[in-house]
């Protein structure tokens, strides 16, 4: 009897000018293994080191879960998710590069199910967040005896009110996609049919735009949020690369001739 091949735990493809990150572990809900975390990151190099994606989407199989977080049962076997063990250095570097924000390309986070743990975290850590209506959220670390120790405690206490941060992270308790979006955590809440469409809409609108452009944007936004000074002094910076660019003479072209840009991304 042949054995069924093994099922990868990470697809990715293609959607014109985006790359579609897919975890794929639906039978265990697409909970983080260590290898996992890896893999993430290495898909995110591949977005980043292609000229020709200008957006990285991450989603998962199935309509239950986006992510529960890490693997309790690989964690209980002894499973390392320390950055320092990991096999794969280079792709590990850059998931931890993607749970702090800092990725080159616009990240949307397609939230087809519930994401607690380090899955809500990743969302947490994406520029745009588009969610099921049937999705729940949540931080029970504290239930495990645990902390939100992959960015989530962080990222909740700078972006919402102290006491609602401190509610949700203390509790442990899970709240639906409608109170995500009126927290501000997530930007659309729509139909679990409909939330890869749409994360897929947003990275069009994204890509349509001039990936210097782009770049910095996202980069001073970012950085604006935690240090506005240190915002305005890298601004200055950035308008000395994007404002004399190849790019933004095509820009300034494309508009006054009323056709598309064709940008080059210098």
């Amino acid at each position: 009897m042949t054995e069924a091949p093994e099922t990868p735990e990470l697809v990715t493809e293609r959607v014109g000018s985006t790359l579609v990150i897919r975890i794929n572990r639906p039978e265990a809900r697409n909970a983080l293994t260590p290898s996992l975390l890896a893999a993430i990151g290495s898909a995110v190099l591949q977005a980043e080191n292609d000229p020709e994606i200008r957006v990285a989407v991450l989603t998962a199989t199935g309509e239950k879960a986006f992510c529960v977080g890490m693997d309790l049962k690989a964690f209980a076997r002894g499973g390392s998710f320390d950055s320092s063990q990991a096999a794969d250095k280079e792709g590990r570097a850059a998931f931890d590069r993607l749970t702090t924000g800092d990725v080159r390309v616009p990240v949307i986070a397609a939230a087809n199910g519930t994401a607690v743990g380090g899955g809500f975290e990743l969302l947490l850590a994406s520029d745009l967040v588009v969610a099921s209506s049937a999705a729940k959220f949540g931080l029970p670390e504290v239930k495990l005896g645990l902390f939100a120790a992959g960015g989530g405690a962080v990222a909740l206490a700078s972006r919402l009110p102290l006491a609602v941060a401190l509610e949700l992270t203390l509790t442990g308790s899970s709240f639906d996609a409608a109170r995500a979006q009126q927290l501000g955590l997530v930007n659309a809440v729509v139909e679990p049919a409909k939330v890869l469409e749409t994360a897929l809409e947003f990275a069009a609108k994204i890509a349509a735009n001039g990936p210097l452009a782009v770049a910095a944007t996202k980069e001073i936004v970012r950085l604006a949020a935690e240090d506005p000074g240190r915002a305005r002094t890298r601004s200055a910076e950035l308008s000395a690369i994007v404002f004399p660019s190849e790019d933004a003479k095509e820009g300034a072209a494309a508009f006054i001739e009323r056709r598309p840009a064709q940008w080059k991304g210098r």
